[in-house]
């Protein structure tokens, strides 16, 4: 990725790495590069999570778009793909998100998104870091009359809420879903969204108060919704994470449902009712083995993409495709969505609930997962690039692939999010690709030594 920006904008510790100065410099930069093409004056939408850090890098960036001449409209508190959706809607010329999605609080994120509502390609990012890092002197600053202003719109919320209820025809009376809403964006949407179409609700985690945001709940910490859903005798549960752009279920017993297998609800949904395209789901490398077993067994073709969202949605653009997505609940529905979407992909799972007349067990049991473990190793100053340059870390990798042979696989990886080092062990031994998956991490961290 590039200096500046990673797999999902750029990101840092609020106040140190991201600071109110770098803020202002990308709205600057931004802007500048993302209304070339305007033939009106320019406008700019922009939303926030429920982050301490997220006003004050929210007015950052108001301010530096406003010093080039563009104007700034805030919406608030909104899930990410609530601004994706939204720049078309209110024929903005870009759109930013201000979030640091499911990490913890003291981090924050911008997120960029170009007219067409798609986060921006390389290029854009490219050009974009260039004049920031390296000729801020040919960003244009607008003259004292052409300054831009900032306007206010209240109604974005119910805007996007009316836009995800529409998806469906279905009217959810009579099931009970319980909701984790991270203490982020889907506090602001959740019990007006699920109640507008019918569901009981019942809501947790949905008190933000800038510094609670994914602590001990949410997608990544899911054990305090479990016991929520059952105790409350729910049909189904749904985890969002801090920015509301991805969604993990349980069942009506308990049991976990993870991204893989809510896009292959989904996706044999689609077949069955002969709208899905191409005959085609998209996932990344990260999947479970378990998912090549679902495509072959109900014959889609699988493709598998780089890990990253972006990655996904460039090759449905690519190929037409209409649904794919992460294991880890960011799933696009190409149809509704530019961008992953924890609610709406909630809404489609429980519409396909209604449908069927099964329980969600049921409707989850069409994906078996093979045993995973993924564990992270903290990248240390320049540890990310051993994984292409040091012999003794992939020589570790082979050493336990020719142990798993043809029943699993190992899986290294750089986060594109946060500085880890991702590694994914699969296979039909629990306690082995542990021992493994142990084995591989230890290597890294003597490495880094």
């Amino acid at each position: 990725m590039g200096r500046l920006f990673g797999t999902d904008g750029a990101r840092g510790i609020a106040n140190e790495s991201l600071t109110c100065e770098m803020a202002m410099q990308i709205g600057r930069a931004a802007a500048q590069v993302l209304i070339r093409q305007a033939r009106r004056r320019p406008k700019m939408i922009i939303a926030q999570d429920t982050r301490l850090s997220s006003q004050m890098l929210v007015s950052a960036l108001s301010a530096g778009i406003c010093s080039v001449g563009v104007d700034v409209e805030l919406l608030g508190e909104l899930p990410t793909p609530a601004v994706a959706w939204l720049v078309g809607e209110y024929s903005a010329d870009a759109g930013v998100m201000v979030s640091a999605s499911h990490n913890p609080a003291e981090f924050n994120g911008i997120k960029l998104f170009s007219r067409t509502g798609y986060k921006l390609p390389d290029d854009v990012e490219n050009e974009i870091e260039r004049l920031i890092l390296d000729a801020p002197e040919e960003i244009v600053l607008a003259a004292p009359n052409k300054l831009g202003r900032v306007y206010r719109r209240d109604s974005a919320m119910l805007d996007y809420i009316d836009h995800v209820v529409d998806t469906v025809e279905d009217d959810f009376t009579g099931i009970s879903v319980a909701l984790d809403c991270a203490n982020g964006s889907a506090a602001q949407t959740a019990q007006t969204l699920f109640t507008q179409l019918g569901a009981t609700v019942h809501v947790l985690h949905a008190s933000p108060t800038g510094l609670n945001i994914n602590e001990n709940c949410g997608s990544t910490h899911m054990e305090s919704l479990r016991k929520f859903m059952l105790d409350n005798h729910c049909d189904m549960a749904f985890a969002f994470d801090g920015d509301a752009d991805r969604c993990l279920a349980f069942d009506e017993n308990g049991e976990m449902i993870d991204g893989d297998q809510l896009m292959a609800i989904a996706a044999y949904d689609l077949k069955q009712r002969e709208r899905l395209n191409e005959n085609t789901l998209v996932a990344t490398v990260m999947s479970n083995f378990g998912m090549q077993n679902f495509a072959r067994e109900h014959d889609i073709n699988l493709v598998c993409t780089s890990v990253g969202d972006r990655y996904v949605l460039e090759e449905m653009l690519k190929y037409g495709y209409v649904i794919g997505g992460e294991q880890s609940g960011h799933i696009i529905f190409k149809d509704y969505a530019q961008t992953g979407d924890g609610q709406l992909t909630a809404v489609q799972i429980l519409s396909i609930f209604k449908r069927s007349g099964k329980k969600m067990s049921e409707l989850a049991s069409i994906m078996k997962r093979v045993p995973q473990v993924l564990k992270g190793v903290t990248a240390r100053q320049d540890g990310k690039k051993l994984l292409a340059s040091n012999q003794v870390i992939k020589q570790k990798i082979r050493e336990i692939q020719d142990l798993l042979g043809d029943t699993g696989r190992v899986l290294v990886r750089a986060s594109g999010t946060e500085p880890l080092i991702r590694v994914m062990v699969e296979g039909n031994d629990l306690a082995e690709i542990e021992r493994y998956c142990d084995e591989v991490c230890a290597v890294i961290e003597a490495q880094q030594q």
